[in-house]
């Protein structure tokens, strides 16, 4: 059946249609697709904390040591919280002002339009399926490593059928998949278990660390850079930026501090996975902003901590020459192997409390996105006992047992830092358009110095982006691309929005 052509005015309208802060927040309260407001702002806290320290505290601090920045490491964090609060502030003012589920994916669409709100649920949905799968995939591997302390051989991957499956990730997946269906205050009461021994773990680490803590080590503070060598080989390993601008590929100096910030933001992406809890916030208003302001304050303070202790404890020359630099490494090198035991363990009961957050939180975004029509709206049904959504809980988490279970996953890793950086910058510049739209909108929360603070948040956030490697980008601009054609296919012609007598 031929299909008679979209006027260009139309298509750009229906590009560009908002919905309504009041229809938004209507829209969260229609029966049989609502949430339950049960959490407090302890349990924000904790869950930011839950999702940030995982094993990132562990080993990309290590890395990025090693890698790009040496003693300096700490700079790079501090740099990369720097960034992650700013953005952080521009989420506060938003949940304190929509309290809802779907993080930047609604507050883009209040503002921004309906097309730039499907791109960044669907870079949300990247970011937390892939690094829900990542997570997974190490847990099995670091459940294997605990077992082994223990003189318990268990392989961390199995053969099936032929077919090589990573056991640990189905397992892990299907408990917290189980207790999300249960409730979300159950599951956030194991989760403030799990959460409050491995910051007791964390915190250990940083004062055995310091017992070994040789100033020297400190020095050169920022290395001076060195070429990483060229080559063709070196086009997709190097940072976007780099290649553009046509730079050599070096580390250290001020653009390895850089590139090192790039590259330990992966552990601080938890904080807009705590927005999407809102519409299961008590008391939102007040309760969203201290829980994500003191969630980011506290994990922080342990990764300057543990950088610190890291970067102290040996020369980052050793970090530089090991295979996978980790925490353990250093503790083994200065002939604390015990204390490394302790460590596998603390990253095994890091990673647990992760998988839950990141499966709940995409779980929300696709309820959000379901209810507006842009997925199909049978997602977004919720149970009638326990107010939660059981078909996309399902759902989610069958695709992330399946991508770690049965695929190498771990490759896309800095596809995580791609898609929350990219949700930074557009909730940043959301925040300067809302002021200016709805000027009379209530806001418990304000970002100060807008719209400078904001503008910031936004250039130094795709700052970041740009050091990130150029296969990072391709894959991104592919995944984008795919987002787009199916939005056309589908999420256009479906919107609710756009079926309204004002879309």
């Amino acid at each position: 059946m031929h299909r008679p052509a979209v006027p260009k005015a139309s298509l750009l309208r229906s590009l560009l249609r908002t919905k309504s802060i009041e229809q938004t927040i209507a829209d969260a309260a229609e029966p049989g697709r609502e949430l339950k407001r049960s959490l407090t702002a302890w349990d924000l806290m904790i869950l930011g904390v839950a999702v940030a320290v995982g094993a990132g505290i562990f080993s990309v601090g290590a890395r990025a040591a090693g890698s790009f920045a040496g003693p300096a490491v700490t700079l790079s964090f501090v740099l990369a919280a720097l960034a992650c609060a700013l953005a952080i502030m521009c989420y506060a003012e938003f949940a304190s002002s929509i309290p809802v589920a779907g993080s930047a994916y609604t507050y883009t669409y209040a503002t921004l339009g309906e097309f730039l709100a499907w791109i960044i649920g669907w870079d949300l949905i990247l970011e937390l399926l892939t690094a829900g799968a990542v997570i997974a995939k190490y847990w099995g591997i670091y459940l294997a490593m605990v077992f082994a302390l223990f003189d318990i051989q268990i392989p961390a991957t199995i053969d099936v059928l032929g077919v090589g499956v990573d056991w640990g990730p189905l397992v892990i997946v299907a408990v917290f998949t189980a207790l999300l269906i249960l409730g979300t205050k159950m599951s956030a009461r194991v989760n403030n278990v799990f959460t409050l021994i491995k910051v007791g773990i964390v915190v250990f680490v940083i004062v055995v660390g310091f017992t070994y803590f040789d100033p020297a080590n400190l020095k050169p503070f920022v290395p001076p850079a060195v070429p990483t060598g060229g080559g063709e080989g070196d086009v997709w390993g190097q940072s976007l930026l780099s290649w553009a601008t046509g730079a050599a590929p070096a580390k250290y100096g001020l653009a390895g501090v850089l590139s090192g910030a790039a590259l330990v933001f992966f552990a601080f992406i938890g904080f807009d996975v705590v927005a999407t809890s809102a519409e299961e916030v008590k008391n939102p208003q007040r309760t969203l902003p201290l829980g994500i302001f003191g969630g980011l304050a506290l994990v922080t303070l342990l990764y300057i901590g543990v950088a610190l202790a890291l970067t102290g404890m040996v020369p980052y020359t050793l970090l530089a020459e090991a295979e996978n630099p980790s925490l353990a490494t250093a503790f083994v090198a200065v002939g604390a192997g015990w204390a490394a035991q302790v460590i596998s363990v603390g990253i095994l009961v890091g990673l647990t409390t992760v998988i839950m957050v990141l499966l709940m939180g995409l779980s929300r975004v696709l309820l959000a996105m379901s209810r507006d029509g842009l997925l199909p709206r049978w997602l977004s049904v919720t149970s009638a006992t326990r107010k939660t959504p059981v078909r996309l809980q399902l759902i989610t988490g069958a695709a992330v047992a399946l991508l770690a279970g049965f695929t190498r996953v771990e490759i896309l890793e800095e596809m995580i830092n791609i898609g929350t950086l990219s949700a930074f910058v557009l909730v940043s510049l959301a925040v300067v358009v809302l002021r200016r739209t709805r000027p009379d909108l209530p806001r418990a929360y304000r970002v100060p110095f807008a719209p400078v603070l904001p503008i910031v948040s936004a250039l130094l956030c795709f700052y970041l982006m740009l050091n990130l490697t150029t296969l990072t980008w391709v894959r991104f601009v592919v995944w984008l691309l795919v987002g787009t054609a199916v939005y056309f296919a589908y999420g256009r012609r479906h919107a609710r929005v756009g079926a309204s007598p004002a879309g």
